[in-house]
């Protein structure tokens, strides 16, 4: 069962749909456009805050975004991803704002 999770970023808002372990990607930048990961605009300083390691790796990005995977394959529940993703990323400042599960109504969060 899908569920999707509304995020705001100051006027931004971001969607982030969750399918098995499929995570996708949008913003009122690019309207409906999801994208995996891998298709992301990642931040080389909030990489290596989150990895240590990846500091002076040109493949910084690849690992990133591989450990990124491992973690969600390693969750196999949706709820436990979402609960991952929006821990996640509230540390930069992303407010978790309404989640949906398919077939039933948005669901106010804190």
């Amino acid at each position: 069962m899908a569920q999707d999770i509304i995020f705001y970023f100051g006027k931004e808002i971001v969607l982030v749909k969750i399918d098995g372990t499929n995570v996708l990607f949008g913003n009122s930048t690019y309207g409906a456009k999801l994208a995996p990961i891998d298709g992301l605009k990642l931040s080389r300083q909030g990489a290596i805050k989150e990895f240590p390691d990846l500091k002076g790796r040109d493949d910084w990005k690849e690992i990133a975004i591989k450990r990124f995977k491992d973690h969600i394959a390693y969750l196999a529940d949706e709820d436990k991803i979402a609960e991952y993703i929006i821990e996640d990323l509230k540390k930069y400042g992303y407010q978790a704002k309404y989640s949906q599960k398919a077939g039933f109504r948005p669901k106010k969060l804190n």
